[in-house]
């Protein structure tokens, strides 16, 4: 046996095994999830109808088929409820993610421009934050955000407030959660596309006659749009989702979507209703990510 054929096999299984990984971990589960969302509520355990039972053969198993239905994406569509959480999350998210940006990307930027040996440092002070627990960190903000917490005391040390702000229960306090957690995977893939730049473009520019404003915005900035693409997808999905962050920082005013799907689970044991929101969350986050796998096409056909 050659020695290209030796080491052609384990490679072939190399390049299954994304695949293997996909179907087990998430085209399968995905499957109970979207059964379950056309299944309807039942006292029962589980509590859904039909519970499909191989054992009872074929005909058992199309009956059970029959009474799927989507009825629960009817009430998804009609109740103002869904609708609304559904919107107040895409909101938070798109929001959130324009902050992350304006934030993440000087901060990116000034990394890969710090001398090489500096880089990796300040890397692991973008990365630290990650050795602590979220959650952990998440109430280290209720502390430091209550009535009587650091940040005001900081103000009113220096004077800034007469009194106390309230910054629990409010959209603030929850935006700056937000940001407080998902600035790193901004940063990151900012930092990885602005790293690889050729500094010569630069120098080129400058050259040309290019003021550094000018040079930034006609060169830098479309070249890192791979990295903010990234970033801003990175940051955007996880957030529309987001259940924590809104519960404990956030008023009860108005849910997003994460918080309904919790009540529906978890208090009023809507399994169904549940899954069906899940579901649709899914299909809501698909287009953001075949616009992104476009327009990454496009620039690698341009390049080309």
């Amino acid at each position: 046996m050659s020695a290209r054929r030796i080491f052609a096999q384990p490679a072939r299984y190399a390049a299954i095994a994304p695949y293997v990984w996909m179907v087990l971990f998430f085209l399968v589960p995905f499957g109970f999830v979207l059964k379950i969302s056309l299944s309807q509520t039942a006292i029962a355990q589980p509590p859904y109808l039909p519970v499909f039972d191989f054992t009872e053969g074929w005909v058992a198993i199309t009956a059970a088929f029959a009474q799927l239905s989507l009825d629960n994406f009817t009430l998804l569509v009609s109740d103002s409820l869904y609708i609304s959480s559904y919107l107040r999350s895409l909101v938070v998210a798109v929001t959130s993610t324009l902050i992350l940006l304006l934030i993440g990307y000087p901060i990116a930027y000034g990394m890969a421009r710090l001398p090489q040996r500096w880089q990796a440092i300040a890397m692991m002070l973008v990365i630290i934050p990650f050795w602590t627990s979220f959650l952990i960190r998440i109430y280290a903000w209720i502390n430091i955000l209550q009535h009587d917490g650091l940040l005001n005391k900081i103000l009113l040390a220096l004077h800034l407030v007469s009194t106390p702000v309230v910054w629990l229960s409010t959209d603030t306090a929850m935006y700056i959660g937000i940001v407080y957690s998902y600035l790193p995977f901004m940063i990151l893939p900012l930092y990885a596309t602005l790293a690889r730049m050729d500094p010569s473009l630069l120098e080129a520019a400058s050259d040309l006659g290019a003021s550094p404003g000018r040079a930034f915005w006609l060169v830098t900035f479309p070249l890192s749009l791979p990295g903010v693409g990234a970033g801003a997808l990175l940051c955007f999905i996880p957030i529309v989702g987001e259940f924590v962050i809104p519960d404990l920082l956030a008023g009860s005013g108005s849910m997003m979507i994460g918080q309904t799907l919790w009540l529906e689970f978890f208090t009023n044991k809507d399994w169904p209703v549940a899954a069906a929101a899940a579901v649709a969350l899914l299909v809501l986050l698909v287009p953001p990510l075949l616009l992104y796998d476009r327009l990454q096409r496009r620039q690698l056909g341009g390049a080309n």
